[in-house]
Formats: C-alpha cells, structure tokens, sequence
C-alpha cells in the first residue's frame, strides 16, 4: 500500500493546495511514484500541475457519486516525472455525494493504485464534510499547514479536535507528521507570537520546517509548475525541497 500524507486545516487560505502540489512534486523528484488527488472541489491540484480538465474528464469526485467509479479511471499523468494527477470536479457541491466515509480509502486499495503509487498526497477542502472525513480515515500522516495568524490558529485548534475524534475511531493509524508554517517571517511579531503559540501548545518536535514568503510560489501557480520546476533557486523551492526531504524520512525503508 502507498503511504498517504493528507494536507489540511479547517481555515481556508492557509496554503493547502500550494503545499499538495509542491510536496507532491518534491517526493516525486526523490524518485517516488506519486499520486496528488484533489478532493477539493475549487480544482486548483489541476491549475498548479498545468492539468487541462474538461466536463467529460474523469475525476475523483466520482467515486462519491456512484458505487460503480473506479479511483484508477480518474488517475492521468503530469508532465513531471513520476507524478499523476486525480482532478477533482469543479462542479461537485461539497455537501452531495454518498455517506460513506470508508469510500476513498477502499478506492486507495484498488490494485491499479497499489501497483503504481508509493505515495498519495491528498489535497483537502477546509469545510467538515464527507470528503474531508473521507480523507482522514483513509491517510496515515497528516500536514497541516497555517499562515502565522491568529484566525489560522484556530482553524488548526477546530482540526485537531477532528483529527483526535477520527483517530479514536475510524482510523486509529492515522499520525500527525506536523504543523507547517506558511509564508513565515521570523522578523514580523505576529509571526512569531503564533508559530510559539503552536509550539507550545503542541510542542516544539511537531513544527515542520518553514515555508518564507515567496511571490515566485504565486507565480509558479499561474505558471502550471510546482515551484522547483519554475524557480528552482528561489527560497520557495529551497523550504519545499528540505520539507520533502523531511518527510520521505516517514516512510518505510
């Protein structure tokens, strides 16, 4: 089975898809076979991989429409190497779809999946629903990501008290790989006053390394490129390259 790494944070806003995208591509350049799915349905996975998906392309949003969708239909290649893209369906309304919270991580198990991925990064919506319980139950490690500012704070404060209810139930595997700083400035207040209050309140061991400010991340979206494709020199790039090589360290060996 691939290891699953889902990125979410019930605030909105904080970087989610830029780090689906990016983390997917970093592991993929360590010579991983990766597969980014995009459960959210704004479709953004699509636009940062320069993905063209049009109203007849599977995706993965189908698998909660019919009981007869297969996950391995929805999988297509990218144009960087080793990473394939399950889109999601800019036309699905996050509160339809069957009420199974089981269904993405059956769709894991298919064998197409198992055979030709080593990892799933799985990029989430921010509202409480069936996609985002879906994800949960089906992921072995979480991200999560927040901008150093107060309201991000407490959307990490609103998962954490999601994610302890799902790993006493429905997914007792599931870990946290960490919190991860977005768009971080040491030299700013408010910056720090938030990071230390994570810290604090979760520890020290549990902030993953930072993601600074870049406008090239921006540009590298609009480009359709993840950013070591785009700036490789950048500092997004560097942060993103130290965070993929922190977190292959979680996988079997």
């Amino acid at each position: 089975m691939a290891v699953t790494f889902v990125v979410s944070n019930r605030k909105g806003g904080t970087g989610k898809t830029t780090v689906s995208v990016n983390l997917a591509a970093e592991l993929a350049a360590l010579g991983l076979r990766v597969l980014l799915v995009d459960l959210d349905s704004q479709g953004h996975c699509a636009v940062g991989l320069g993905v063209k998906v049009s109203k007849a392309t599977p995706t993965v949003h189908d698998i909660f429409r019919r009981t007869d969708a297969r996950l391995a239909t929805a999988v297509q290649p990218t144009a960087f190497d080793k990473l394939s893209l399950a889109p999601a369906d800019t036309l699905f309304e996050h509160g339809e779809g069957l009420r199974d919270e089981g269904l993405l991580k059956r769709a894991l198990e298919e064998e197409e999946i198992v055979k030709n991925f080593d990892v799933v990064v799985l990029d989430t919506p921010p509202s409480l629903d069936i996609l985002l319980l879906n994800a949960l139950t089906a992921a072995n490690w979480v991200v999560v990501p927040f901008v150093p500012h107060p309201l991000s704070s407490e959307g990490v404060k609103q998962l954490m008290r999601v994610l302890f209810k799902i790993i006493s139930g429905t997914n007792q595997q599931l870990k946290l790989a960490g919190f991860l700083p977005m768009m971080g400035n040491d030299n700013i207040r408010i910056h720090r006053t938030v990071t230390g209050d994570v810290a604090n309140q979760f520890g020290v061991s549990r902030l993953l390394p930072i993601v600074r400010n870049d406008i090239r991340l921006a540009e590298a979206f609009a480009a359709g490129k993840p950013i070591r494709y785009y700036a490789p020199k950048s500092r997004a790039a560097e942060d993103f390259s130290r965070l993929g090589t922190f977190l292959a360290q979680l996988l079997p060996q």
